[in-house]
Order: structure tokens, then C-alpha cells, then sequence
């Protein structure tokens, strides 16, 4: 159709990975809308980008908008049009219902002279409840930050192919192809955090929330940096991080101080709206974010310590304890100050044991806690995969195509591929991940695994020191994790009339 064709209804959907639902979304829309009589335009926010993208005379021209989405698709856009907003499984199955509350719905909003006369039907508008804006705000961030998790995670597993220390130029097994796949997959994961906090603050407060929201998540991973001989804030010092909530709190904060902002400063003449965006906004956003995000950092870094230490005072209480610790926390936050805790001591551990040489008691435990804490951050995707597989029907296509994504990413020790999964059922999915995990590092403390890798999950495999007991660990506790979470989603599945619960 030409580019100035107009439509009787104008649609942009989005789903928070941007593979499946969000075309499912586009083609139910379609099929009824053509079922009625009507035209309409659909445009998807897709992991390609955008597509079908509407222009403003076409938006002009509309009836009405149907924003279904799980994520931002700049819905300010079309305000003074008659206007609904839902998730995009609402779209899935019930695109008749949609198109009618959308023609009957008010428009809200300022209207310019060129948006069309608003709906004469008196019907409400349907609105968005909390709870669906603050998971389409985070999914927002998630489903932009899992692309730097994919890639800097298989890469930097990738370069421990060459060996564990080959991206050390002191090192015997040192090779330079593989430092350059260690510094690249670095940098993707070093931006996990900071790309999660900026899209998360982007859906709250638009463009403008970019700036303090990319701060935000920086400080989210350096903590607040102190002098380690005076004790005292020290630009030059060094902090400690927390990590994927510190991100998740960072992102909201800056979108919302954004959107105080914004109302703050409402009264400045409009001529000056230039100087708010390019000057004001980025300048008092990035000010008081960051000293909040500085401020907070002081007590996660103490409870991060706490944690590591408790971690150590469990060397003597055998692999139950210990193993039910590691796995608790690292399937707890996926990423995480609670996973990074375990994961962190597990590299400190294991630095510690690497110094000390093999056949040490240091090595034997350092080298133990970090195949236990490696199995417990493998175990989670995994579940996911076992779950969309042996479980296809109550699984929808996305999570079933995400299921089987997170075969590579838990294989290459990325947990984070699970984070979507648990963020739709906190609970039961968490104490799932949880247990399943658990099983993996008691097991693998009790058969005395020994890996001299901080990361790489399956890739490193030949330089693990009773690889296969490590295998068989790591899939009991992926089995049964795998069964129960495949149980929660049948009894979801009928309770909900044997259908799909989105």
C-alpha cells in the first residue's frame, strides 16, 4: 500500500523478547479487524526493531489506536486519539473485544488540531493497572539487556577454550586471539546492568530518562568507590557493585525523577523547552540519581560482604549446608547482589586456590566451591529448556522458543536466560530454580568436582576434574527442577480452562 494510505485503526504491539508474540499480536489484530470491515495498520516492536512503522497523518486519520504491548512502543504518540492499552496476549486472544473497546473508548490527552474528533460513545477508556505498567517498564530493559547477556557470555566462555588463564599474557597458556574474545565478552556483560537500568528508565521517562538511567546502572555495578587507605569517598578508589536489582532500582528511580522533572518544570516558557532537554534534564536527573544510587551502595556493600563471609563459615558444615547455600543464592536473583555474592566468593575462592597449587586443601576447596557455584548458575536456564520441551502444550510459543535459547545460554554458564521465565511466577518459579540448583551444588560438592575455570559452563569442561559426576549433578537437579516446574505449568494450563496462561 502507498505510504499515505489510512487505516480505520492504527495497532503497535510488543513483547518483551520480541520473537513470537508480538507477530501473533499483529496477525490476530489483522484477521479481526478484516472480519469487521475494517482497515488497520499494525506496527511491531520486534527484537529486528521496528516494523510497519506508522506516520503521524496516518495516526491522524485513525478511528481509534490499540497499544498491545509488554514494552514501550512511544504510546505518546497517539495522544487525543481514542486510545486502549493492554498486555499483548490480550491482543492474542481477543482481538474482537480489543477493536470494540478501542472504537467505543474516549480520547485523552490534549488534542492538536490535527488529530481527528474524538469517539462519540460516552464508554470508558480501559485502563492499565499498576501491575502491568511496572512489568512492561522492566521488561522494556530485560529484553534489551539479554542480547549483551548472549553475546558477551558465549564469548567470553568461547576464549576459556584455549584455557583457563590463556587471556593472561603472564600465563603459559596464554593466547591473544583468546584475550580479545575475553576483553569483548567482558564488555558485553560489563553492560548487562547499565543497558537494563537505561531501557527500563527510557519506558518510564522517554529519551530524556537515557542519561541518569545509563549512570545509574553504572554505579549499579562499581558501587560507591572508597579510598582503601583513608576510608573515604575517593574517585580513584574502588566499591562494590550490586549488580541486576541495583539496576532494576536505578532504571525506575531515574525514570520517574525524570518525570518529576518534567512537571517541575513545566512552567519554564515553552521557548526554552531546548534548553530543558539538552541542558537541565540530562544535568538534575544524572545529579540526583546518582547521589541516590552512591548513597545506597554503602549498605549493599555491606550486606555483599556479609554474605560472602557467610559463605566461607560454611567450609566445615559439609555439602548440604553449603550446596543448599550456594544454590539458593545463585538461582535466587539470577544475576543479582544475592547471586553475585556466591559467585563472587567463588572466584575469590578460586583465585586463592589457583596460588596455592594443585593438591593443596586451599585448592581442593577453592577449586569445589567454584564447580558447585558454576553447576548453580547453570542449572536455572536449563530447567527452562527441560520445561518447554517435555511440557510443549502449556507453554506458549515465546517462552518455548526462549526455553530453547537458554539451552545455549545455560551450557555457557549464563543464567539470566531464566530471568523472564521467573518474573512471570515469582513464585512457584523461584523456589523451583532454587531447589534444582541446590541439588546440583550439594551434588557436586559430595562428589568432590574440581573446576579451575571461573566461567564457561560446558566449554570447560575438559579441563574440570570429574567432568562427568559434574554432568550428572548438574542434570539431577535440572530433572527435577525441570518435572516440578512442568507440574506447576500443567496444573496453570487447566486451571485455566486447558489453555495457555500467557
Amino acid at each position: 500500500m502507498a505510504e499515505d494510505t489510512t487505516y480505520d485503526l492504527i495497532a503497535a504491539t510488543g513483547c518483551p523478547t520480541g520473537i513470537a508474540h508480538t507477530y501473533m499480536a499483529k496477525e490476530a489484530l489483522e484477521k479481526a479487524a478484516a472480519a469487521k470491515g475494517l482497515t488497520i495498520k499494525v506496527e511491531t516492536h520486534g527484537q529486528v526493531g521496528i516494523e510497519n512503522e506508522v506516520t503521524p497523518a496516518q495516526i491522524k486519520a485513525a478511528k481509534a489506536v490499540i497499544v498491545a504491548a509488554d514494552k514501550d512502543v512511544q504510546a505518546e504518540r497517539f495522544a487525543g486519539k481514542p486510545m486502549i492499552s493492554v498486555g499483548v496476549t490480550a491482543a492474542i486472544k481477543d482481538p474482537e473485544g480489543l477493536i470494540d473497546k478501542a472504537l467505543a473508548a474516549k480520547a485523552e490527552g490534549e488534542l492538536s488540531e490535527e488529530v481527528a474528533n474524538a469517539s462519540s460513545d460516552d464508554a470508558a477508556p480501559e485502563k492499565e493497572s499498576v501491575g502491568h505498567i511496572i512489568y512492561k517498564h522492566l521488561m522494556n530493559g530485560v529484553s534489551h539487556m539479554l542480547v549483551f547477556v548472549v553475546a558477551g557470555g558465549v564469548l567470553t566462555a568461547v576464549s576459556f577454550l584455549w584455557g583457563i588463564t590463556s587471556f593472561d599474557s603472564t600465563a603459559s597458556d596464554y593466547n591473544s586471539f583468546a584475550a580479545m574474545l575475553k576483553i569483548i565478552g567482558g564488555i558485553a556483560m560489563n553492560l548487562m546492568v547499565p543497558v537494563l537500568a537505561a531501557y527500563i528508565a527510557e519506558s518510564i521517562g522517554k529519551r530524556p530518562a537515557l542519561v541518569p538511567g545509563f549512570v545509574a546502572g553504572m554505579i549499579a555495578i562499581t558501587g560507591l568507590p572508597v579510598s582503601p587507605d583513608t576510608g573515604l569517598i575517593d574517585a580513584g578508589g574502588s566499591g562494590v557493585g550490586f549488580g541486576f536489582l541495583g539496576g532494576i532500582v536505578g532504571g525506575f528511580l531515574a525514570g520517574y525523577v525524570i518525570l518529576g522533572l518534567e512537571k517541575l518544570l513545566s512552567g519554564m516558557p515553552k521557548n526554552l523547552d531546548g534548553l530543558k532537554a539538552i541542558f537541565l534534564y540530562p544535568l538534575l536527573s544524572t545529579f540526583i540519581v546518582g547521589l541516590v544510587m552512591l548513597g545506597i551502595s554503602g549498605p549493599m556493600a555491606a550486606i555483599n560482604t556479609g554474605m560472602m563471609d557467610f559463605l566461607k563459615g560454611l567450609e566445615a558444615s559439609g555439602p548440604i549446608i553449603l550446596g543448599l547455600a550456594i544454590g539458593c543464592m545463585c538461582a535466587f536473583d539470577m544475576g543479582g547482589p544475592v547471586n553475585k555474592a556466591a559467585y563472587v566468593t567463588g572466584t575469590a575462592l578460586l583465585t586463592e586456590a589457583l596460588t596455592a597449587g594443585v593438591g593443596t586443601d586451599t585448592y581442593n576447596f577453592g577449586t569445589n566451591f567454584m564447580a558447585a557455584v558454576s553447576a548453580a548458575c547453570i542449572v536455572p536456564p536449563l530447567i527452562t529448556a527441560f520445561a518447554v520441551i517435555a511440557g510443549k502444550k502449556y507453554f506458549s510459543k515465546e517462552d518455548h522458543d526462549a526455553g530453547i535459547v537458554n539451552i545455549v545460554l545455560g551450557c555457557t554458564h549464563i543464567t539470566e536466560g531464566a530471568i523472564p521465565f521467573m518474573t512471570k511466577n515469582i513464585w512457584p518459579v523461584m523456589p523451583i530454580m532454587m531447589l534444582g540448583s541446590s541439588i546440583a551444588s550439594i551434588l557436586t560438592i559430595f562428589f568432590g568436582v574440581h573446576d579451575p575455570a571461573p566461567h564457561g559452563g560446558f566449554l570447560v569442561l575438559p579441563v574440570v576434574d570429574g567432568w562427568y559426576l559434574w554432568l550428572i549433578a548438574i542434570f539431577a537437579g535440572v530433572l527435577v527442577g525441570g518435572i516440578l516446574y512442568v507440574i506447576f505449568k500443567r496444573n496453570e494450563y487447566h486451571k485455566n480452562g486447558d489453555k495457555v496462561v500467557e
